[in-house]
Formats: C-alpha cells, structure tokens, sequence
C-alpha cells in the first residue's frame, strides 16, 4: 500500500465510467464526466486513447464528494502549481484540478475538475455570461451523468491541441441543432480567438454559424 508522497508523474491506472460511478455512488451532490471520457460516453465509443479519466463537480459541492469515497483511495490537489494533500486545502485556495489515488495500486484513478453553477444552471468558470440549464448541461447516459458534448468542446476550445481536434471532428457534426447552435455561439462570444472559430465564422461568409442562420429564416 502507497504511504509516500505521489508526483504528478505517478502512472495513471484511469477507472471506466462504470467503475467511476460505483466510486461514487455514495455521493450525495452532482458530478459528472467532462472532458473526453464525457465525448466518449455520449458517442458510444472511443474516439482515441485517453491517458486519465475525468469528472467534475461544482466547488461546493467538492469536500463532500470527496467525503464520500471510500477506504483505500487518498486524495491529492495541485495548489499553486504545487501537489498537496487536499486535507491541507482551505476554502479560499484555488486548485485545479484534484486527483484521487488508488493506494494499493499506488496509481492515479481519476481526475476531478473543479466547476462553477447556479442552483439553476451550469456556470462557465472562465466566463459566467456562458450558463446552461443543468438538465441540458448534464445528461443522464445509461444512469451516469454525463457532460453534454457541447460544453466539453467548449472547455476544450479555449487553446485546443492536436488531440483536442481530434475530439472535436468526431463530435460537431453530430450535436443536435440546438447544441451546435449553443457551441458555436460560445465560440463565438467567449473564445473569439480560438483557432476553431474559424471553422465557424469567415470574414467572407460571416453568417455561417447555424445560430445566425435559424434567425435569418424567422428575419425573412
């Protein structure tokens, strides 16, 4: 059994989204997958390999969530670039993101990404005016609650990598008209910059978004 002070390095033995949801299971607040495990799940496979498993949970609800694991498993936050324990976490810090150890098989097991929302709705971290309804931000695949694809895409637009691409290619084209609108109204307001807006938005067809479009039929 782990008794020393893991890395950031430690190798990552990352749970399935089954065996993340029995983790959890004694978990009283809302969490859900994020990132690609999330994209992955609302597909029905995988689109490529993925070194670690995601969830997330919004910041009032992390110390319970984290309550509820069970024997076996530590707890470790990266503070001011820093690894700590998180029983050494105050209310004020800011830590991104938190990760869970299994300390017999002294290897990382999952990710916990420290979100933002309203009683109402899912709050954007880097952009508050971003919100979704919590029934259209979390979807319930299967009985594990899932991030909607949209909101993952977003996250990942921000400064996406080669991988994130790659992610993103497998997903667009098959959100829900209603979801697409959504991503590509946050690429457009929040991460103008992000090299997918492009994909979105031409100096030379300006009105491509599927948002602008849908107005444009109830205009004419």
């Amino acid at each position: 059994m782990a008794s020393s002070t893991p890395t950031l390095d430690l190798g990552w033995q990352p749970l399935t989204p089954a065996a993340t949801a029995d983790l959890l299971a004694a978990a009283e607040v809302r969490w859900w997958l994020s990132g690609g495990a999330a994209l992955d799940r609302w597909l029905g496979e995988p689109i490529r390999e993925r070194r670690n498993i995601d969830v997330s949970v919004v910041r009032t609800d992390l110390v319970a969530l984290i309550a509820s694991l069970p024997d076996g498993y530590d707890v470790w936050a990266v503070r001011d670039e820093e690894l700590v324990p998180y029983a050494e976490v105050s209310e004020t810090d800011e830590v991104q993101p938190v990760l869970v150890r299994d300390t017999e098989r002294d290897a990382w097991v999952l990710r916990v990404n420290v979100e933002d929302g309203a009683p109402r709705a899912w709050v954007y971290k880097r952009d508050p005016r971003l919100q979704l309804p919590w029934d259209r931000a979390v979807l319930d695949l299967d009985g594990i609650p899932t991030g909607a694809p949209e909101v993952q895409l977003v996250w990942k637009a921000l400064r996406p990598r080669p991988e994130d691409d790659t992610d993103k290619d497998a997903v667009v084209d098959r959100l829900s008209e209603e979801a697409k609108a959504f991503y590509e109204r946050a690429i457009l307001s929040i991460h103008p910059h992000s090299s997918w807006a492009i994909h979105v938005r031409s100096p030379f067809a300006p009105a491509k978004a599927s948002w602008n479009r849908t107005k444009r039929r109830h205009e004419g």
